[in-house]
C-alpha cells in the first residue's frame, strides 16, 4: 500500500476495475473512533468547498476524502452511476480494512457523490449516509425525480440543502423517513453552497450540523 504523508494529510491509491481510486485522509489518528467517508461531485473533486469544510472542521471522526477513478485518470466527464458504484466499493473495503470491524463508517458525498453514497451504504456497511447538495432531478426538469434513492437508503442519513439550489430546494423533497432521515434546508446557498454577497456564508452551518449528526449517529451505534 503507497501512502504518502503530505504534513497532517496522507494520501492513498485504491485499484478498481476502473483505474486507481485516491484517498486522502484528514486526521487519521481519529479513524479508531470512526471515518466519514466522502466522494466529490461529477463536475468537480475533492476541492469543493464543502468538502474542505467538512475535512477541517469534523474533529471527532477522521475525514476521508475520495477521488473517483475517472478523476484521478485526468478525465472531465463522469461516468455512468453503475461505473461511479465500482469505484467506490473498493475503497469502502480498504477503509474497513484498515479500521478493523466495529468502528463507525459513515459515507457521503456531495451530489454525484451523494448518490453513490444512498445507492451502496448499506450493501457495503455504512452506519450512516451524508448527502450534501443531493441532486434531486436535473436542473428545470423536477418529474425526473431520484427521490427514490435517497429514500431507500435503509439508514441514518443527513441530507444538507442549499436554499436556491436548482438540483432541489429543500421545499421539493418529499416526506422523509422520520426514523432515519433529517433535511437540513440552509437560508442561502446554490449546488454548491456558494451565497449571494448580501447573504451570509452557509458552510459554518453545514459543518455544525455533519458534526451534530456524526456524533449523534455515533452514539446510536456504539
Amino acid at each position: 500500500m503507497a501512502s504518502t504523508s503530505h504534513d497532517t494529510h496522507d494520501t492513498e491509491a485504491v485499484p478498481t476495475e476502473h483505474g486507481d481510486a485516491r484517498i486522502t485522509w484528514h486526521g487519521r489518528d481519529r479513524a479508531a473512533r470512526g471515518v466519514l467517508l466522502l466522494g466529490h461531485g461529477a463536475g468537480g473533486g475533492i476541492e469543493a468547498p464543502d468538502l474542505q469544510a467538512l475535512a477541517a472542521g469534523i474533529d471527532s471522526f477522521a475525514v476521508a476524502l475520495v477521488e473517483q477513478p475517472w478523476r484521478v485518470a485526468g478525465k472531465r466527464l463522469a461516468p455512468a452511476p453503475r461505473t461511479l458504484d465500482a469505484g467506490w466499493a473498493p475503497v469502502m473495503t480498504r477503509v474497513r480494512a484498515a479500521v478493523g470491524e466495529g468502528v463507525p463508517i459513515l459515507v457521503g458525498g456531495r451530489s454525484a457523490g451523494a448518490r453513490v453514497a444512498c445507492r451502496t451504504g448499506a450493501a457495503t456497511g455504512a452506519a450512516g449516509v451524508l448527502a450534501l447538495a443531493f441532486p434531486l432531478h436535473p436542473p428545470g426538469k423536477p418529474e425526473r425525480s431520484r427521490a427514490e434513492e435517497l429514500l431507500a437508503t435503509a439508514l441514518p442519513t443527513l441530507v444538507v440543502q442549499g436554499a436556491r439550489d436548482p438540483f432541489g430546494a429543500p421545499e421539493e423533497f418529499p416526506p422523509l423517513p422520520k426514523r432515519t432521515h433529517r433535511l437540513v434546508g440552509l437560508d442561502a446557498g446554490n449546488h454548491a453552497f456558494a451565497v449571494r454577497k448580501s447573504e451570509a456564508e452557509v458552510l459554518p452551518e453545514l459543518v455544525a450540523a455533519v458534526a451534530t449528526w456524526v456524533e449523534t449517529v455515533e452514539r446510536a451505534v456504539r
